[in-house]
This record gives C-alpha cells, structure tokens and sequence, in this order.
C-alpha cells in the first residue's frame, strides 16, 4: 500500500524547523537549478571574481561572488575594496522575485512579514562550496533590517546545521540540504546561529547543473541606502 499511495515521497517533507525557520525540500526544478548554474557563472566572470573572505585574518574555506551589495566581514560595501576596488554587479530583478516567492512559499501570503508580497531583498552572497569547504556557527547580523534570509542549494549536498539565538552551541540540529532545497528563517529565528560542517562529494543530481561542488545563494535585505 506504501508504493501504491506514493508514501516514499515523503521522505523529505517540508518542515518548520524552528519558529520561523522553514525548510522546503525539492523548491527548485533541475532546469531551474542548471539556469541559476549557468548564472553563477556568469557572475563568478563578473568584475568581481570569488573571492574567500578574510574572517578574523583567516580565508574562509568557501569562495563568495556578492550581487547587489558586496559582503566582506562585519559590512556592506557597493565596491569590492578588498578584492579590487570594482563595483559589483547589481541584483537581478528575477532573483527579487524569486526572493518574494520563497517567503510566500515558506510562511503564505498572510504569513510572517506579510508573505513574501513586502519582501524585497537587495543583496544576494553566493558561496561556492567544494568537496574540503565548511562554514562555522554564524549569525548574519551585519544587515540593518531583520527581514528573512532565503537560502538556495544547487549541487552536492551538505549538512546544515541550525542553531539557536544565544550561543554558537547546542541547542542545535543538523539537516540534510539537497539541490533544488529552499532554506527560510526570519521573525524569532532571524539571528539564529547556523553552519555548515560538511558537505558531501557526489551528490549532485544529474541535471542540476553541477558535477560537483555546491552553490548555495543567500539573499538578505540589508536595509541599507
């Protein structure tokens, strides 16, 4: 009866993994997933190459191209001074709109910050993971606005681990983020501590782009003029 109704499509269902933070598996089609690829590209030949940040004097492990504002440690800034000096490329109008469809489709149209129907993201940070990179317990506090962050996968899967609002240690709980997974958490959930300790090599679908590696997009209102 379980393979007559399609019970192992649940495997994966969509949750709320804390107030606020919603975790929505398979949200992008493989087509979509290859044309946001092909995109990255694209903007990793930009005026601004990927570049691995310098937190604390040390390069993280992933490598980042900004959109719209660009991102070194602690703030925003429309040229990349500590890269090359060069202004970054602006945030695509299609990527605003898909911002405003994760939030409706993580909290509805009458849900946290009115749906997605008042969200309007002006920065986006896409990290390039490969089969070695990570990323420590963080809190992205360095936006002037508390609008909710969205998170997409493209690629290898990772372990993504999402904390609490006090301290970078448990309470926390790891997850599994597969190509094609939007990610949500806003409202109680905004500041919340969150990582990547691993990802996992070879799990890239067919299709979706990549052979290897993870691009993961985080698109933020900074609230900034």
């Amino acid at each position: 009866m379980s393979t007559l109704f399609g019970d192992e499509l649940l495997s994966r269902p969509r949750r709320e993994v804390a107030p606020g933070a919603v975790h929505v598996p398979g949200w992008l089609r493989p087509d979509q997933q290859a044309w946001i690829a092909d995109r990255f590209r694209e903007w990793a030949a930009g005026p601004v190459p990927p570049r691995a940040a310098l937190v604390r004097g040390h390069p993280m492990s992933v490598r980042t191209v900004c959109l719209g504002w660009h991102w070194q440690p602690y703030r925003y800034t429309r040229e990349a001074t500590d890269v090359n000096g060069a202004k970054v490329l602006p945030l695509p109008d299609w990527l605003v709109r898909v911002g405003r469809l994760a939030v409706a489709e993580a909290y509805g149209t009458d849900g946290l910050a009115g749906g997605g129907l008042e969200y309007t993201p002006d920065a986006a940070l896409v990290n390039f993971y490969d089969s070695e990179a990570r990323m420590g317990m963080h809190q992205d506090k360095d936006e002037a606005s508390l609008a909710p962050v969205v998170s997409l996968s493209i690629g290898d899967s990772c372990v993504f681990r999402f904390g609490n609002t006090q301290t970078r240690a448990k309470p926390y709980q790891d997850l599994t983020l597969e190509s094609g997974d939007l990610f949500v958490f806003g409202g109680p959930s905004r500041l919340a501590y969150h990582g990547v300790p691993s990802t996992l090599p070879g799990t890239a679908p067919p299709g979706c782009g990549l052979e290897s590696g993870r691009i993961n997009i985080t698109l933020r209102a900074t609230g900034l003029e």
